[in-house]
């Protein structure tokens, strides 16, 4: 359903109450008492988790699975399925600048790619009460994972036209998939470029934000937004993020989220940034309580502030633990 976010963004800077957007999926899958692979491989599995959280818990948007594998098998990556762990890309698929020259970029047919564009066709269509956020995998870590991670490092000093020209593919192929989410209804995209936090903020933003902002200026407008997402970054590299012109940023639990914050436009959103494992999975509630409260207390000057995990949280991460991290937040509004 076509929401307007640039209202549904300031709406929410000027609430004095602050708004969660945890990036969970899993736990939605084990509600419905279906496996990872199930939710991964089948479009209607994966709405389905994704609409048992939406009804559980007051979350200000509903997001889908932080799955990047997608667009890697999509190019013809091998990839690792088990039943309840996250799939992996298996190797590498190209050894050369001559196996860069020679890739194709796939089309939308590709892989798995239909099944999760239809999990967000059917959650943007069936979620109306709030907004719908996809997800994708930004340009360097899809280059990263066709290349390998310390090959592509490697690449961009000994043959940054090869760097630039598998960027470019890279690029061509994710805004390809971004157009038809937004297509698909879906009111954003959470891009997760983790692998950019490697590298220096000059670096960043010759190797992913310049690619980023490619896609920001081709999809997003006043009903469709561009979450970036870079749980890589410990502070290095925000000026580099920013430079995209995306809607928000979302920030893993590496780096001190008051700081990054600070970088962060008044206008656009700073998302963060939990724990995923050690917090949301593997804490107490008594645990993620205390350290939830003590975030929103340190956050409190940020009236763009949106509080989450810093990435997508793991299969098994206990329900009481999620329960605990919503009360926290409530009591911090009402009290």
């Amino acid at each position: 359903m076509k929401k307007n976010m640039k209202e549904w963004m300031d709406n929410l800077i000027r609430d004095k109450k602050v708004a969660a957007v945890p990036v969970m999926t899993h736990p939605g899958i084990e509600l419905t008492g279906n496996t990872v692979l199930e939710a991964c491989s089948n479009g209607d599995a994966h709405f389905k988790a994704i609409k048992a959280l939406a009804d559980k818990y007051p979350t200000a948007a509903a997001s889908v699975i932080m799955d990047l594998t997608v667009e890697a098998e999509a190019f013809g990556s091998e990839i690792s399925f088990t039943d309840n762990e996250v799939p992996a890309v298996i190797g590498h698929l190209l050894d050369s600048p001559e196996d860069i020259r020679n890739l194709k970029v796939p089309s939308l047919k590709a892989g798995r790619v239909p099944q999760y564009l239809k999990a967000n066709l059917l959650a943007a269509r069936d979620i109306t009460d709030r907004p719908v956020i996809g997800g994708c995998i930004g340009p360097f870590s899809l280059a990263g994972r066709l290349y390998d991670m310390s090959e592509i490092m490697i690449l961009i000093y000994q043959d940054p036209e090869a760097a630039h020209l598998l960027l470019a593919k890279c690029t061509e192929f994710i805004l390809k998939y971004c157009k038809a989410l937004k297509e698909c209804g879906v009111n954003a995209v959470m891009m997760a470029e983790p692998a950019a936090g490697l590298m220096s903020d000059e670096d960043c933003r010759r190797f992913s934000s310049d690619y980023v902002k490619k896609i920001v200026d081709a999809v997003q407008d006043d009903f469709f937004s561009v979450i970036l997402h870079n749980c890589g970054n410990t502070g290095h590299c925000t000026g580099a993020m920013v430079a995209t012109g995306s809607a928000a940023y979302h920030f893993g639990n590496k780096c001190d989220m008051a700081e990054v914050s600070r970088d962060v436009p008044a206008s656009a959103l700073t998302m963060g940034n939990l724990d995923p494992v050690s917090v949301f999975k593997d804490s107490t509630p008594e645990q993620i309580y205390h350290d939830t409260t003590m975030l929103l207390e340190k956050m409190t000057e940020f009236p763009n502030f949106v509080l989450s995990s810093g990435c997508d949280t793991p299969p098994h991460t206990p329900m009481v633990n999620i329960d605990s991290f919503f009360k926290a937040l409530y009591d911090f509004n009402n009290k």
